[in-house]
């Protein structure tokens, strides 16, 4: 995708070193904005392999309200877990274990993952129940009643609630726009880890598009992604550099099942990637 190669090369060539929480340093802008055609493909990045198989868990699990990581570990899914591992670490109840044996005692152990897997009121609380409001239902609803409307919105950002989170949203709000017949979203991410997070936001959220707009009897339109603290981590630089010596290559095709039609129905075998040929993954390490 030539739009998050250009983003690569706008913050090497223009951003600026800046400290961070995590202690690891960045090359950091302020204010970027890339458009997905989502007739013109899925966008899910070439130039590395992306694992979708985790995109498509967390999606779901986001739409489920869920806020403990015991429903992605139990489909291998490892995304979410160093944030409450490092919480685990702090604890008198720590005994040593590495990061793989504590998603183990997560899987197996229900209430060691009730005690320890749980993120605090992240995403899918949000979503779900936002002070008592379930904005995923309410969206869809005005979507199908009142397409025009200009509230088509969820937020994740939730300040009463923010302290209490494992880590504060990154992408806080979407806005939804529908227009002859094609639903678009535009997302606004307060932070955007580019090696790491940013290929997972960009495939996440249009798929996520795609969804509502099955459901909503539409097409899906454009993409938006808006991003305020744009960076990469000194230590992806190898990696992005590795990426721009390569040439992206064709998008491939996201297919749905038409059969469904409620958002809170769809599961993991009802999507299917076609024709997805991307170069050798890369790997990285997330700062926490």
């Amino acid at each position: 995708m030539k739009q998050y190669l250009d983003l690569v090369k706008y913050i090497l060539e223009n951003g600026e070193k800046k400290d961070d929480r995590t202690g690891t340093g960045t090359i950091s802008i302020f204010g970027y904005q890339m458009k997905f055609n989502l007739e013109d493909g899925f966008p899910l990045l070439t130039t590395k392999k992306v694992h979708l198989k985790s995109i498509i868990h967390e999606l779901l699990w986001f739409i489920s309200g869920s806020t403990n990581i015991r429903p992605l570990v139990l489909n291998d899914v490892r995304i979410w877990n160093d944030w409450p591992f490092a919480k685990y670490q702090k604890s008198n109840a720590y005994q040593g274990e590495t990061i793989e044996e504590f998603a183990e005692k997560i899987k197996n152990d229900e209430a060691f993952a009730e005690a320890w897997g749980d993120l605090g009121p992240v995403y899918g609380k949000q979503w779900r129940n936002f002070d008592g409001v379930d904005q995923l239902s309410n969206l869809i609803h005005d979507i199908k009643t009142n397409p025009n409307s200009r509230r088509l919105i969820i937020s994740a950002w939730n300040p009463k609630e923010v302290g209490n989170m494992a880590l504060p949203p990154c992408h806080t709000l979407m806005q939804f726009y529908v227009n002859d017949g094609k639903l678009s979203c535009q997302l606004y991410q307060r932070s955007g880890d580019v090696f790491l997070g940013i290929p997972f936001n960009i495939a996440s959220y249009s798929l996520f598009t795609m969804m509502i707009a099955q459901v909503c009897g539409l097409k899906p339109g454009t993409f938006v992604h808006t991003i305020g603290d744009a960076h990469i981590y000194l230590n992806h630089l190898e990696q992005v550099n590795r990426q721009l010596k390569r040439t992206p290559r064709e998008l491939p095709k996201m297919l749905i099942n038409p059969n469904v039609n409620s958002i809170f129905d769809f599961k993991y075998e009802d999507f299917e990637l076609v024709n997805y040929n991307p170069y050798k993954g890369i790997k990285g390490k997330v700062a926490v």
